[in-house]
This record gives C-alpha cells, structure tokens and sequence, in this order.
C-alpha cells in the first residue's frame, strides 16, 4: 500500500472516529450489551456442561485443551466415568491403621470444615488465581484412622478405575490439604471430580486427584498415574517438573 492510500485510509478513519454516535445507536449498544451480560452465565452453563459431557466421553483428552468459565479445563484419563451421588458414594480409609473406616459423603460433610483460598496452577502452565476450596483436612481422618509406625506414605485411588496418586505422610498431613466437597463455593460437581476430590494446594494440580474414592496408608511411596509416564512424585509448584511458576502458597 503507498504512502497516499495510506493517508486516505487514516482519514476516513479519524472522520469516523470523530462523528457523533446517535442516540438511538448508543441505546441500541447498550442494550445489546445488557443483554450479553445476562445472558452470559446460562451460556458458561451451557458451554460447561457440553465441555463436561464430552470430556467424560473423549479418550483422547482434546477436550481438555478448551477452557471452561473459571479458567480450569477438563481433564480424565478414563474413557468415561460413573457418577456417584450422595446416595452411593463412598470414601474407604485403610492400609496401615488401626481404624480402617468407610465414610459416607453425609458423614464426610458432618465432620468440621477447612476453608482456603489459593491460586490453581497446572503444569501444562495455565493458572487460576484465588480458587476456594473447602472440605475436612486429610490429616483430621488419618488421626481418626490411627496411623501405624511404620506407615511413611499415602497412595490415592479414585473411582474412575485408572486415576492414582501419592504423598509421603508428612506431605499428607500439611494443614493445606484437603478432602474437598466444595470448590468454588459450590459442591463440587461431577465434571470437577467430585463428589469428593484431593486438594493438595502447594502442588502441581494433578496431585488434586479428581473422584477420590480410597486413602490407603502404606509404607512407601508408589509414584501415581501420571508419576509413571514421567512427571514428578513431589510436585511442588515452581520446584518441579523443569517450571518456575510462583508458589500457591
């Protein structure tokens, strides 16, 4: 384009710039702003729960690629995974105890609840910045289990059939980790990994197994699903996996 167009193009649009914008236009932008934001929240819905309808059902995982309202994306490493309501859920605690227990989800939400608010960050890099979690600290049932001597970690297992994951006991035990039935201020849903997940809050997200239904005490670290295809067995957030994001914590 030479130097004369150029100048054409510039003034057309410093005129249009410049030019009033009529009553009725402005009404009309505001109006159909107005209703952009109305509308938006049952269109997240939406967009959501499709995001959660095909994540459940795509064994390829591209799915999880594509953000949802909140900033977090849809990862499972299964095919499909049951759901599990307050009816049938169960959380199973065993291992090296002396109480192995089963919890109900209603005994789960009768016990006293932590509340925190941290940042999220995976370690394919996206980050969510001040997310609340609530639920009971998994230290409160392992002290209800009676921990044995010998025990020196903890291997999770998640009623998906495939997800695992591990923290050594003192990992298990920080004030910052969670059993957690609330996820932004809400219950948390199916899609999320609920009704239960692991919140491990200074950790890589994948630490945070989704549909966590077992906490076995053993006496050695078995490396999670996605320890074995490579990833690190402590995830500290910024001190791992080759990434130098600030803590959560």
């Amino acid at each position: 384009m030479d130097e004369s167009a150029r100048g054409a193009r510039a003034e057309g649009a410093s005129a249009a710039a410049g030019r009033p914008v009529g009553r009725r236009v402005l009404l009309g932008t505001l109006a159909l702003g107005a209703l952009g934001v109305a509308a938006a929240p049952a269109l997240q819905r939406g967009t959501d729960a499709l995001l959660g309808a095909l994540s459940g059902k795509d064994p390829t995982g591209l799915t999880g690629l594509l953000p949802n309202g909140g900033g977090f994306r849809y990862y499972s490493v299964a095919a499909s995974v049951p759901d599990q309501g307050p009816a049938d859920y169960r959380l199973t605690i065993g291992g090296l105890v002396d109480r192995p227990r089963t919890y109900t989800l209603a005994d789960l939400r009768a016990l006293p609840q932590t509340r925190m608010v941290k940042d999220v960050q995976c370690v394919t890099g996206w980050r969510v910045p001040g997310t609340p979690f609530e639920g009971v600290r998994l230290s409160r049932l392992l002290d209800a289990a009676g921990v044995r001597g010998t025990a020196r970690a903890i291997r999770f297992t998640c009623f998906d059939g495939t997800y695992t994951e591990s923290l050594t006991l003192d990992q298990a035990r920080r004030s910052d980790v969670l059993v957690a039935l609330r996820m932004q201020d809400k219950d948390i849903g199916h899609d999320h990994g609920g009704p239960v997940r692991l919140y491990v809050a200074p950790m890589y997200f994948y630490k945070s197994a989704k549909w966590l239904s077992g906490i076995t005490v053993t006496d050695r670290v078995r490396p999670g699903y996605w320890e074995q295809l490579g990833y690190d067995v402590d995830a500290w957030v910024g001190r791992s996996n080759g990434r130098t994001d600030e803590p959560t914590s």
